[in-house]
């Protein structure tokens, strides 16, 4: 499946619940040879009104994170792991998770990405293991079919706590160094 199609495809989902209650589907935004992904656990609020990942105050935290290590919407992909948003912001439903698995799958084999972000515990869970702790594992690396992957702590927790922001650049650090190392497009 080409991009087109999947992007398509997705558009029109009735796989779970959550189809009946989304304003938009939040298909993901960026590059389509993006080699670094950020993959957040589903849409809130803002993500479904205007159906782009990441848009409301916690985008704009991820997009000054971004901004500090020379990424961008431009140079990166962003998604999430489900594509409609679960009532009142809450935890993707393991059910939710498994409807939505295959487009994030097709997404993830036509990007090819060499390294994968997790933004939060959700996804961390999802993506790398399902014990994952997010304030023991956070920015340390975890190599899975030959992509990196490594989780930060979600924006909308650094909004409530502030505190864990120095760990985070940290981490936004260790995320450059491997940029720097394995990657090539134009970072």
């Amino acid at each position: 499946m080409n991009w087109d199609a999947l992007y398509e495809a997705c558009m029109s989902c009735k796989r779970c619940r959550l189809s009946e209650t989304r304003t938009n589907v939040v298909f993901g935004v960026g590059r389509r040879d993006a080699e670094v992904v950020f993959i957040g656990e589903g849409p809130g609020q803002q993500e479904d009104l205007q159906g782009e990942p990441f848009v409301g105050r916690s985008g704009q935290l991820l997009d000054d994170m971004m901004a500090i290590i020379d990424l961008n919407r431009e140079n990166t992909f962003i998604a999430n792991i489900v594509k409609c948003r679960p009532p009142g912001n809450r935890d993707p439903l393991p059910a939710e998770q498994t409807a939505c698995e295959p487009w994030l799958s097709q997404q993830l084999s036509l990007l090819k990405p060499k390294i994968i972000v997790c933004l939060g515990r959700i996804a961390a869970m999802y993506m790398i293991k399902p014990d994952f702790k997010i304030t023991k594992d956070h920015g340390q690396w975890f190599l899975q079919e030959g992509v990196h992957m490594m989780a930060f702590y979600h924006p909308a927790a650094l909004l409530r706590d502030p505190s864990k922001r120095p760990e985070t650049f940290l981490d936004l650090k260790t995320l450059q160094k491997k940029i720097r190392e394995i990657c090539s497009n134009t970072y």
